[in-house]
């Protein structure tokens, strides 16, 4: 298996499929997942003639258990860490949920200023930020994110099946038609990674202000958000990540739940290609 080190010394597992000259995508998972939640994109891309590449965020997947870092800069840190390890340039950075905060902060932070990035999308993401504060009096309280931490700490397992097998792929809803396997893949890459990191991950993603990585974004950035995302409100992510991004470009799709890169992922498959290739 293909590991980095990250600057702090921390292993970082990666992905890096197809040919070393085409053009490279890069994949940025969510919370509690790993690059494996990226299956479908990975394989679709690389048969369209793209370089794939996807990481395992530490703590997460198959990469070091690490007690320390469990925050925005260090996992845009890892990411540039692949980057650099594999010299990627003209590169396309897609992230999904905390993977669009983790690939928010690489491409304003490390991507744009080393030259390497071309486009990004972002897919149900978090930023600008998910927690309520003064300057976005519309986001969740702090207790739904205290919530989380009591239920990953009581019950880490019946947490994430709860997740999966509910709000994040829509299949409490009553036209819903739930899929076992998707849950239980989705169960088997949250509980892969550290309990600690995914408890410490929780203030990452509803905490972080990511006003300033949005602005800073300067390359032509597609913005994808399901209306029916119970996770991340679209109405206090995509449409404020659409206001503040510099060149974006945003498709809100009716119905569509926080996991649609994987119940749906021939239609974001397709609109991300027709991004990518304009």
């Amino acid at each position: 298996m293909a590991y980095v080190s990250a600057s702090d010394g921390t292993q970082i597992f990666f992905k890096d499929w197809g040919p070393k000259d085409a053009q490279p995508i890069m994949f940025h998972h969510g919370w509690p997942l790993s690059s494996d939640d990226w299956d479908a994109q990975m394989l679709y891309f690389l048969g369209q003639g793209f370089r794939v590449i996807a990481h395992d965020r530490r703590g997460h997947g198959r990469s070091e258990q690490v007690s320390e870092g469990h925050d925005m800069d260090h996992y845009a840190a890892d990411a540039a860490a692949v980057a650099a390890h594999l010299d990627l340039t003209n590169a396309i950075h897609v992230g999904h949920s905390t993977g669009g905060g983790e690939a928010a902060r690489y491409v304003a932070q490390h991507g744009i200023p080393q030259g390497r990035v071309a486009k990004a999308v972002l897919v149900a993401a978090v930023p600008p930020i998910m927690l309520k504060t003064d300057r976005y009096p519309d986001g969740l309280d702090m207790a739904v994110f205290d919530g989380f931490r009591s239920a990953l700490a009581a019950n880490r397992a019946a947490f994430f099946r709860d997740v999966a097998s509910g709000p994040f792929y829509g299949f409490n809803r009553d036209d819903s038609e739930p899929d076992e396997a998707v849950v239980e893949n989705w169960w088997r890459q949250g509980m892969m990674g550290s309990a600690k990191a995914h408890y410490e991950g929780i203030k990452a993603f509803s905490e972080t202000d990511q006003t300033e990585d949005l602005k800073a974004m300067t390359v032509p950035t597609l913005v994808l958000h399901g209306d029916d995302d119970q996770v991340v409100p679209y109405r206090n992510a995509a449409l404020l990540q659409a206001d503040l991004l510099p060149h974006a470009e945003m498709k809100v799709y009716e119905g569509l739940s926080h996991g649609m890169l994987t119940v749906n992922a021939d239609r974001l498959n397709a609109d991300i290609l027709d991004f990518i290739r304009r």
